[in-house]
């Protein structure tokens, strides 16, 4: 019975896919199929573009279809959705089986593919799921034009979500920059003034540029308000810079401190300059890659938490390699600085060997868990990744252990 069923489902779906999807371009115009079926490439932009200004999300299937090649003509009479064997005429709404055998594709050309991947990007910033409002409103940053600003306007009216919210009026601006209305032009560079997108800073470049001796900008104003804009901006990405520069140290100089806190530790306890220190912590991470192979295979639904096995496994390889290294030679060369030089050196050749022969001589990936991945938005353009935070925590709480290691015990 289930096998009835499943076969039933799968024979169905192109039907009922299919079905759906005329029903919802039922409501199109057949004047605006038949010109994106047969009209010329102006025809078919003109006729994407009404459908984007219109912001009626039953338009998407049918651009969709367009944009994946699912839309075929007929002569001169039929424009087919060919979903698998089966066919629906966009123009009748009927059902087409066999499918005809004179069938030809629209012809979409780069063009077209552009005006529709905008065009689906403005009708997808009304769909229920934020992240494909997200990722259609960062689409749109850059392909955005006057077709679709009646979507996007209609979209910011309704938008709750900050981040899209600011996003969108970040991409109204930069179309509104070319309206011939000065107020307009002069609100959009308000608006932009905000951003610290540096596409933006370029855009505003744009307003105050001379071509020919004159501005391209005809207003003094507009002109004016562009420079404090402009200034804004600059302070903005100055500002983010500062910040990524920062946060790039404090990560990169996190991982420094903790290699250079062992080779103090053990030259101010042990007189002994350890040049296999570096092997040492190679240990470590081979032994965290090894863990996360073990919890991969044997306990995948627990991936997430393997770093906490992992950390204190590394902490012991480590440990236990520079154990045995102090056990069978340091200990007779204390005292003797060079000879001590030579023989750590010699035996990070041996370990740096060693490993090669066990786990090649390719590198390996130590993934970070799903809770390290992604990152925190400082400000657009600027995200700090989990993982380095996380890093410079860690760094942080291995100089507080050490310390109070030293001082309180």
């Amino acid at each position: 019975m289930k096998r009835f069923v499943a076969a039933l489902a799968r024979g169905c779906l192109p039907g009922i896919v299919a079905l759906l999807a005329s029903s919802a371009m039922a409501a199109i115009a057949p004047q605006t199929i038949r010109d994106l079926a047969f009209g010329e490439s102006d025809d078919k932009i003109k006729a994407i573009g009404a459908l984007s200004a219109g912001g009626d999300p039953q338009a998407l299937p049918l651009l969709q279809a367009l944009l994946d090649g699912e839309v075929q003509t007929v002569g001169e009479e039929q424009v087919l959705l060919v979903q698998g064997e089966k066919a629906t005429d966009l123009l009748t709404g009927k059902t087409v089986s066999p499918l005809p055998e004179n069938r030809d594709d629209v012809v979409v050309n780069n063009r077209i593919r552009r005006g529709l991947g905008t065009a689906i990007a403005a009708l997808k910033l009304s769909a229920p799921d934020r992240s494909a409002r997200l990722a259609a409103a960062k689409e749109l940053q850059n392909s955005a034009d006057e077709d679709t600003l009646a979507a996007i306007t209609t979209a910011l009216a309704k938008e709750s979500d900050a981040e899209i919210k600011e996003l969108l009026s970040q991409t109204q601006a930069s179309i509104q920059l070319a309206s011939t209305d000065r107020a307009t032009r002069i609100a959009a560079i308000r608006t932009l003034a905000e951003s610290s997108n540096p596409s933006t800073k370029t855009l505003l470049l744009a307003v105050l540029e001379q071509k020919g001796g004159s501005y391209v900008e005809p207003d003094a104003e507009v002109r004016g308000e562009a420079e404090k804009s402009l200034r804004a901006v600059e302070s903005k990405l100055a500002t983010g810079d500062m910040i990524g520069r920062i946060f790039s140290g404090a990560s990169l100089g996190s991982i420094l401190l903790l290699a250079a806190l062992g080779l103090a530790i053990t030259y101010g306890l042990m007189g002994v300059i350890n040049l296999a220190h570096g092997e040492l912590i190679m240990v470590g991470a081979y032994a965290t890659y090894v863990v996360q192979n073990l919890f991969r295979r044997y306990a995948p639904g627990a991936f997430d938490a393997y770093l906490i096995c992992a950390v204190p496994m590394a902490f012991a390889a480590a440990g236990l390699v520079g154990m045995a290294l102090e056990r069978c030679v340091i200990r007779f060369l204390y005292g003797r600085p060079l000879e001590t030089l030579l023989a750590t050196w010699g035996i990070s050749l041996i370990l740096m060997q060693a490993v090669r022969t066990v786990f090649g001589a390719q590198n390996v990936q130590v993934e970070n868990p799903s809770w390290m991945s992604g990152g925190f938005v400082a400000m657009t353009g600027i995200v700090l990744p989990w993982s380095r935070i996380v890093i410079i925590a860690f760094a942080a709480l291995v100089l507080l252990l050490i310390w109070f290691l030293l001082t309180r015990t």
